[in-house]
C-alpha cells in the first residue's frame, strides 16, 4: 500500500520535485493540503556553500507562553528545516535523531531565521547542524544537531505493514 495525500502519491526513493510554495518552501503532506507551511516557514533557498536559510515567524497559535513560542513548535521546526537541507540536495531522507538546546525563549510573530549545514555524511546518514536567530540581530534563539538517513522507495510501506501488524496484535517491534 503506498501512501498518498489528498493531492497524489508521495515521492519515492527516485527524486522528484516536492510542491513549493512562491517563497520556494517544500511542503510535506499536511502543509501541501493546506497550501502553505503550518509552521510559518516563509522562504527557503540553498546557499551557494551547501548551507540552507530559512525565513519564518512563530505563528500566534504556536504561542506556549506570552508572545513566547511553544517549545514544541521550536523542535518541529528546527527538525523540519535541518530535514530540508538534503531535500535542497535532492535527496529523500528522514530524521534518525534530532537534539535541540533552547538557548533563549522564541517570540511568537517576530522575523526569524534558521541556518543548517552538513557537518559530514557517512553513507546514508547525513549529521546535520543548525540554529535559529532573531532578525534583524541574530540573536541566538536555539541550536539543534541530528542524523537523517537518506530513505528508500519502500521506507512508508514497510512503516504501514508494520502499523498493521500493530492492529492485529502482532510483532511490537
Amino acid at each position: 500500500m503506498s501512501a498518498t495525500t489528498p493531492t497524489g502519491p508521495w515521492a519515492g526513493s527516485d527524486f522528484q520535485e516536492p510542491p513549493r510554495t512562491p517563497g520556494g518552501v517544500a511542503l510535506c503532506g499536511a502543509c501541501r493540503a493546506a497550501g502553505s507551511c503550518r509552521l510559518g516557514v516563509e522562504h527557503e533557498r540553498l546557499d551557494e556553500d551547501g548551507a540552507a536559510r530559512f525565513e519564518l515567524s512563530c505563528p500566534r497559535e504556536q504561542e506556549g507562553g506570552p508572545d513566547v513560542a511553544h517549545g514544541g513548535w521550536t523542535a518541529a521546526v528546527l527538525d523540519d528545516c535541518l530535514g530540508h537541507l538534503p531535500l535542497l540536495h535532492r535527496v529523500l531522507s528522514v530524521t534518525a535523531e534530532l537534539s535541540v538546546s533552547f538557548v533563549k525563549p522564541v517570540p511568537v510573530g517576530r522575523p526569524l531565521e534558521v541556518r543548517a549545514w552538513v557537518e559530514k555524511r557517512e553513507g546514508r546518514r547525513w549529521y546535520i547542524a543548525g540554529e535559529m536567530v532573531l532578525l534583524p540581530t541574530r540573536a541566538v534563539l536555539a541550536r539543534a544537531s541530528g542524523i537523517w538517513v537518506t530513505r528508500d522507495r519502500g521506507h512508508f510501506d514497510r512503516h504501514q505493514e508494520w502499523l498493521a501488524q500493530q492492529d492485529t496484535g502482532g510483532e511490537a517491534q
